[in-house]
Order: structure tokens, then sequence, then C-alpha cells
């Protein structure tokens, strides 16, 4: 993975390219140039951290069409949509889909860095929260079925005997998975394992009641 925050340029105008290439790396930010979507799509990764500044039109694939590509997987990069050409309908179009803004040509140079420093943050901080994930999933892949049917309903708020009553188990026996179940996590407290729950979006999960 790219962990140098780079922000990738799209466009199909060469003199907006060069024109954005020294401005962002005359701050210091890596910049990479595509004068198309379908090149940038053919050297894509989206484990390189940063983010993408992104022309609505373009000929082949456009903007906002490669934007709503990229919107589909798990995760993608902030980007900023940039145009000559806006109107309301593209601006709602490119937010329906994730854009972290629409700029609209001739812009300031400074407002567009400010707008790059803060998708790069925004970055930042998404990647950390989905390598936590990543950990988080991990750790749960571990859990026996039984232990992730206690883990669900416990971090729920449900006590020990509710839980036994709910999947016909004894009280002993809920507590024993429950304790696996927070080792295998690595959770140091049950607070701590409720927190987990969250980040995995855990719900309480139809069950009835069966024997051990």
């Amino acid at each position: 993975m790219t962990d140098i925050p780079t922000v990738f340029v799209v466009d199909d105008e060469p003199a907006m390219r060069d024109s954005l290439k020294f401005l962002i790396g005359s701050v210091g930010i890596a910049v990479r140039c595509f004068a198309s979507a379908e090149e940038f799509l053919a050297s894509y990764d989206p484990r390189a951290a940063g983010c993408i500044v992104l022309d609505v039109r373009m000929p082949g694939l456009s903007g906002l069409e490669l934007h709503e590509q990229l919107a589909q997987e798990r995760f993608t990069p902030p980007v900023l949509m940039i145009t000559g050409h806006g109107d309301v309908q593209m601006a709602v179009r490119a937010m329906k889909v994730g854009a972290m803004d629409f700029i609209e040509k001739p812009f300031s140079d400074q407002v567009l860095l400010e707008h790059i420093h803060h998708a790069i943050e925004v970055d930042t901080k998404r990647r950390a929260e989905l390598e936590e994930l990543v950990v988080l999933e991990a750790r749960r892949s571990t859990l026996t079925s039984r232990e992730r049917e206690v883990f669900s309903l416990v971090v729920v708020g449900k006590p020990n005997k509710v839980v036994a009553h709910e999947l016909g188990l004894s009280q002993k026996t809920i507590e024993v998975h429950r304790a696996h179940a927070m080792e295998k996590m690595k959770a140091n407290s049950f607070a701590e394992l409720v927190k987990m729950a969250v980040a995995l979006g855990e719900r309480a999960p139809d069950v009835h009641p069966t024997k051990e």
C-alpha cells in the first residue's frame, strides 16, 4: 500500500493537468496526472492514500461515471469534482455518489489546496478506521458459531440469563462462551467488546432456542 498521500488528477485538458500538477507539487504534495478515466483505472490502486481531483466532463468515461464506478468499491478515496460547465443536476448527482466537494472553474488556487488538504485528512482518518475494522472482522471470524451467537446477543445488552433462555443453554455455558468471545476479540472489558460490536455493525439476530 502507498502510504504517502498522493493527489490523483484526472482531466483531459493538458493545460489544466500541468497547472494542477505544478500547483499541488508546489506545496510538497505528491501528484499524479491522467488524461482520461480509462488511463486512471488502468493503474488505479484503491490502497493508495490521498484523494482524487476529477474533471466532470471528459471524452469516453466521464468523471461522474468514473466516480460512480469507484463508489461501488468498499473504500473510495475522497473525490473533488471540478468542472467548467457545472449545473445543479451535476452537483446533486456527484454528491449522491459521495463526492466530497464540487468545484467550478475558474477556482482559487488557495481554495482548491484547502479542499485537497481537508480531503487528505479525511482519507487518513477513514483508512485508520478501515484498518481497525479489518482487524476486528478477522478476530470475529475466529469465533465459533455458538460464540458468534452469544457475542451478537450480549453486546446489545441482553443479560446472560436472557441469552441462555433464547438459545436454550445454561447460564454457565453462556458465561463460558462470552469469556471465549472476549478473549478471541482481545477485549479487555465488556465495554470494549460493545465498542467493537458497534464498529462491526452488530445487530441481534433472530434465534430460536436450541439444544447445545
